[in-house]
Parts: C-alpha cells; structure tokens; sequence
C-alpha cells in the first residue's frame, strides 16, 4: 500500500481514471485521515456478468416492484449513504478527498449511482467507476433489507445491456460471494481488465422503464465466455 501523498502526485480526476486503468484504486485509513493510499490486491474480486446468480427471495422481491431503482439522480445522498456507520464498521474509508474526487467524476460522466428509493426516502444504492467495458464498483450501502441487494442486480442489469464486460468489485465479501462472485490473480485482472477497457459500454443504454421481470430475464442470461479463477 503507497500513500499518494508520499510520492507527492497531484491527484486529479484524470490521475484517478489512469490508475483504475492500471488496476489500482485508492482508500483512505479514516474518514478525519486526510492522506489516500494506492491498493492493488495480489487477488482481486470481480462478478462475472455471465454468471450471477439471483437468490429466490431477492428475485420475488424484485418481480414485486416494491421499490423504484433510479441511475445519477443523487451522488452526495449515495455516498453519504456507503460513508454511515453500520453494525461491526464504526469507521469509513471514505474521506473528504474521496469525496471530492468521485463528485468530480461523477460531473465528468465516468462516475455513477444506482439508488433505490421506497416512499420517497432513498433506502439503499452504490457507486462506481466507468472507463471503456469495465466497471469499478466502489461501494454500496443498505437502510433496509435487500436495498443494496436490489441495487447490485439492477447494476448487473445495465451492465450486460450497455456491453459492458468486466465488474470489479475490488474485494471478495460473503455477500458477493452469494451472487456468483469470484477471485483471480493480480495478472488474470489485468488481462481482462485490458480486454474490456477498449470497449464501449454504454451505461445509460438501459431503459428506465424496464421491468422487474425484464431486469431478471436480462441477468440471467448466461454468457458463452466463462473466468477461471487463475
């Protein structure tokens, strides 16, 4: 782990998306911890979009409808969502520096939410990184049962429909682990984080209207490629 600040790089948006390009990403210790460091896991999580699996009650859950998924609508209510203290995790990673630097992607599109809302009052969601095919989950959070849940389907959804063909999700949690995720090496990220950056991945290509139904049908349609998990 390097502190950006020990190897006195000017962080910019630009510096941010060059490194996710390079399969690094930064955290900081604490949210009063000013200083971010560089972190490349020797292994890395990532969920295969041709291999998610939708847990029965989360998917009856989904076909009801109960909540309203929106995508970009409120970054700052996100990521003030994922920084909340939760059961077992008093503290956050997330600092005013991180704050501040995926608001700017977020303003520069490479930046995105998917928020689920019930009654009016944001219940759960996620953020990420966009470059090319790849996505770059950051994090997510939960006020109720199933929200971030719901918001990782939808994410999967809008994945596979834009073209995208990698989603990191950085580390490998009981709770990804439940919907297919994996780990792979260092080196099998890189290749295929090399084969999804020249694509194109089209994150708003998913219409807003789709079903709950539909958003299923989309997700569990496997993929003819597969990932080892060398």
């Amino acid at each position: 782990m390097t502190s950006i600040d020990d190897i006195m790089i000017d962080i910019t948006p630009q510096v941010l998306l060059k490194a996710y390009a390079c399969g690094i990403f930064p955290m900081a210790e604490s949210a009063e911890d000013s200083a971010l460091y560089w972190i490349e896991p020797e292994r890395r999580g990532i969920l295969p979009l041709g291999g998610i699996h939708v847990p029965k009650r989360l998917a009856r859950t989904i076909r009801q409808e109960r909540y309203e998924v929106r995508i970009d609508l409120d970054f700052e209510a996100v990521i003030d969502g994922c920084a909340e203290s939760r059961p077992g995790r008093q503290s956050t990673w997330i600092n005013q520096r991180i704050r501040s630097l995926y608001g700017e992607l977020f303003s520069l599109g490479h930046c995105h939410t998917v928020e689920v809302w019930r009654d009016g009052a944001l219940r759960g969601g996620l953020y990420g990184v966009r470059i090319g095919g790849a996505f770059f989950g950051e994090s997510m959070f939960s006020r109720e049962p199933d929200a971030s849940k719901i918001a990782l389907v939808y994410l999967a959804a809008r994945l596979k429909f834009g073209g995208f063909s990698l989603l990191d999700t950085q580390f490998l949690t009981d709770h990804l682990v439940k919907f297919g995720a994996i780990e792979v090496s260092r080196e099998k990220f890189q290749r295929l984080l090399d084969d999804a950056l020249p694509g194109g991945g089209e994150f708003s290509r998913l219409p807003d209207d789709f079903s709950g139904a539909s958003i299923l049908q989309l997700v569990n349609q496997t993929s003819k490629t597969g990932c080892s998990t060398a």
